[in-house]
């Protein structure tokens, strides 16, 4: 109940220590169901944490998976939000993939994963990193949190071609996150996220697959943080 009115209210979280994983995952899981009314059914999933560096500062080996409703999607059109959308707002340059097809739920390499696939979409995930400020930072709690999944604003969508040339064009990109103060873009390369994107991909996959879940046509799937966070400034606008 904490942790929905502290959601809903876009207040910070406290209180969550001593969780193990075990016990974050069940409490990201009720969070989620207290969410659907408002924000509709589950469309897909989330990798976070999928920095190498953060992943050994918190004790991980890997990232941690939140879900995705329907209204946390915003086309590019959208009316603006406040830059104060959350308890701790971010933004954070990212991808996100459409499912095309079940056969990714058997998928063990990139060119399986992209074969699974059917379009590929810039996003621009407008996350929540929901704890307070002076509040020790621990993986059980950011699984609690639902890995800060709050919303997103997706661009204009590419059709996959399940090819390797294609594959090696997502790792080799060039991704650019320009925003707030008339500064240079934030510039990473594809391989920012495990390697490859479509690790990411593989990963869910795989992780899904450990609590019984197999992804079906239409699902997304948002593949991590090319870049780090930005904090959001009023009046700013992002690309």
């Amino acid at each position: 109940a904490m942790l929905v009115q502290a959601w809903r209210q876009a207040q910070p979280v406290r209180g969550l220590d001593g969780l193990s994983l075990a016990d974050a995952a069940c409490l990201r899981d009720r969070l989620v169901q207290s969410q659907q009314p408002a924000l509709g059914r589950i469309v897909g999933y989330k990798a976070g944490l999928t920095s190498r560096a953060v992943q050994q500062r918190l004790g991980l080996d890997a990232p941690l998976r939140g879900v995705l409703l329907e209204k946390m999607l915003r086309p590019q059109d959208a009316a603006p939000l406040p830059a104060a959308y959350g308890a701790r707002p971010v933004i954070e340059a990212d991808l996100l993939v459409e499912v095309g097809d079940e056969a990714i739920n058997a998928a063990r390499t990139p060119l399986e994963a992209l074969q699974g696939l059917s379009r590929i979409f810039p996003f621009i995930e407008l996350a929540d990193l929901g704890l307070a400020e002076d509040e020790p930072v621990t993986a059980a709690k950011i699984l609690a949190i639902n890995v800060g999944a709050r919303g997103g604003v997706t661009g204009e969508p590419v059709a996959v071609e399940a090819t390797q040339a294609f594959a090696d064009a997502l790792r080799d990109m060039r991704v650019v996150l320009r925003g707030a103060g008339g500064g240079p873009p934030a510039e990473a390369s594809g391989a920012a996220i495990l390697g490859h994107p479509l690790e990411a991909v593989l990963w869910l996959v795989q992780d899904l697959r450990k609590s019984g879940v197999r992804l079906k046509a239409g699902d997304v799937l948002s593949l991590g943080a090319f870049l780090p966070p930005l904090t959001p400034q009023p009046g700013a606008a992002y690309v």
